[in-house]
């Protein structure tokens, strides 16, 4: 079953979930957009179609407290930090989005399961939004992300001429759906009015220019073949080491683990998001095993093209988002790469 609300509506809605449980979404603020806790004086943003960086740190933090020593005279003992116990909902994620949760999924919820994540995987919720006008640095297609059915979250939604069609899809989805079910109205004609809709985001997809890109020759079988392969020697000049495609992507799941001293009261320990593109990434008292920009430029592409597949029946680490693609400031990004290779032996 289908149901839809008003668009104008959607603030009533935000405050029927937000009484109930945590609410992040898309807030814009000082002229960026970026998913937030939502306040009666946020300001909204659903018309903008990518936030500059993904939702994944409603999950994945990008920075979390592990736990804290502290001292007492001699005795020092551990206090775990407490495990998410509120649930959440998030609200707006496009396609790529989601999908990359499910890359980070098979990271942290396999064998050594990661309970700071589980815990907040079992208490959010994600109500997608689906993309209604994808962008030219969109190339989501590539790697089977269809931006018109957001279908592997717990909500999709459309928003179609001022109104927002919402199907239930997960047991989640049906639990949220009951809890707003006042401000919904059911719509008998809701699938036709849907479908339009996707043929036309559908048809947009198709036209993006980087919509037919060619992953051929890139699976996890490739190892010594690409890893070896002397165009990475040219490839990586243009880096200027920033990091900020790692900060931007929705599967980036690097971090680093460190200590802030809190004076007499103890010490904190935390994790932070870390870049595989800094010069000091797992620096340890021997050095760094990648000792060249050029190496830590390949390992990123690599990981997204090569190892991940390797290690997760062939699905990607790159979902298509273009975030990369946008953020770049020297122009770099996995499309330039894919490229690249795609054209060796034949006309540069």
């Amino acid at each position: 079953c289908m149901y839809k609300i008003a668009k104008e509506n959607l603030t009533a809605l935000f405050q029927k979930i937000a009484s109930e449980q945590e609410l992040y979404l898309p807030v814009k603020t000082a002229g960026q957009t970026n998913f937030g806790v939502w306040t009666e004086d946020a300001e909204v943003d659903l018309d903008t179609l990518k936030t500059v960086k993904s939702p994944k740190d409603v999950f994945f933090p990008q920075s979390e407290t592990l736990y804290t020593c502290v001292k007492d005279g001699k005795k020092i003992s551990i206090e775990p930090e407490a495990l998410k116990e509120q649930n959440f909902v998030v609200f707006g994620m496009k396609s790529c989005d989601v999908k990359g949760v499910e890359v980070l999924d098979r990271v942290f919820l396999v064998d050594p399961l990661d309970t700071f994540y589980a815990a907040r995987r079992d208490h959010g919720t994600i109500v997608a939004l689906a993309c209604h006008e994808p962008e030219e640095t969109c190339f989501c297609k590539v790697f089977g992300v269809d931006a018109a059915d957001p279908s592997a979250a717990d909500v999709a939604t459309w928003i179609i001429d001022g109104m927002l069609y919402w199907k239930p899809l997960t047991e989640k989805g049906e639990a949220l759906t009951e809890a707003v079910k006042d401000l919904l109205e059911e719509d008998g004609s809701a699938e036709q009015t849907v479908e339009k809709e996707q043929a036309a985001i559908r048809d947009i997809v198709e036209k993006l220019p980087y919509t037919h890109l060619s992953l051929e020759g890139w699976n996890g079988d490739v190892l010594m073949e690409k890893f070896e392969n002397p165009l990475w020697d040219e490839l990586y000049k243009p880096c200027l080491a920033c990091g900020t495609c790692t900060f931007v992507c929705p599967t980036c799941q690097c971090y680093d683990i460190k200590d802030y001293d809190m004076g007499k009261k103890g010490v904190q320990r935390y994790r932070c998001w870390d870049s595989c593109m800094y010069s000091d990434f797992t620096l340890m008292a021997a050095g760094n095993n990648r000792k060249t920009q050029k190496e830590r430029f390949r390992q990123r592409f690599m990981h997204k093209l090569v190892y991940y597949p390797a290690n997760n029946d062939g699905m990607y680490s790159c979902v298509g988002c273009g975030r990369c693609v946008e953020k770049c400031p020297a122009s770099l990004n996995i499309v330039k790469v894919i490229k690249a290779f795609e054209k060796q032996g034949g006309e540069q």
